[in-house]
């Protein structure tokens, strides 16, 4: 693992093997980071966040607590996964809030899922397996596996593959990767995968 100068790791926090956290980076108290995650620039990975194996933050990209990241996640630069869904700075009569003061609700990632440039995910949502965030959403609900959402609030645009890339329609609710020749059916408005070898948790 490596820590370049300039970051700000907590003692506590566990990196796997790997693991490299840029500088002007935060990771505090608590958080727990898999083998090959990589921290950028500027980011923030608040108190008790776990990320999973070969997780990607880019530069400036905010993760607050308790965000969930499972392997393989990618989260683009400026993007934002908050904790608050009745945010204010005060209480009713007008006193500083404190951590007691409110409950935090996450965000939760799962297995190779990508979060686009400056995109929020407004919690508490999940974004299902291999979603894709595009850049600048607003997501307010939560994202079925291999979907593509887009726009302010995030709705789904179309499907796309384990490859990133959007599916080809093949027959009435059958999708195939054009990457990866892997399939797929549609049903309720739910994607499965049938073929192509590990799909994740």
């Amino acid at each position: 693992m490596t820590v370049h100068e300039g970051a700000e790791v907590a003692a506590d926090v566990a990196l796997g093997p790997g693991a490299v956290v840029w500088p002007l980076a935060q990771v505090r108290e608590g958080a727990r980071l898999g083998a090959g995650c990589i921290v950028g620039r500027g980011a923030y990975v608040g108190t008790g966040v776990t990320m999973g194996d070969n997780c990607k933050l880019q530069n400036y990209a905010l993760v607050y607590e308790p965000a969930v990241l499972e392997d393989g996640v990618f989260v683009g630069p400026a993007a934002v996964l908050t904790n608050d869904f009745y945010p204010r700075a005060i209480t009713p009569d007008g006193t500083l809030k404190r951590g007691a003061d409110w409950e935090a609700v996450g965000v939760t990632v799962r297995h190779g899922a990508s979060i686009g440039a400056r995109a929020v995910c407004v919690a508490p949502v999940t974004i299902g397996r291999w979603a894709l965030v595009a850049a600048g959403s607003v997501v307010t609900r939560d994202v079925a596996d291999f979907s593509l959402v887009a726009g302010s609030p995030a709705r789904h645009v179309r499907w796309v593959g384990r490859a990133g890339v959007p599916l080809e329609q093949v027959t009435d609710g059958t999708w195939q990767c054009p990457v990866t020749g892997e399939q797929f059916q549609e049903a309720g408005g739910l994607l499965a995968q049938l073929s192509g070898g590990e799909t994740g948790e």
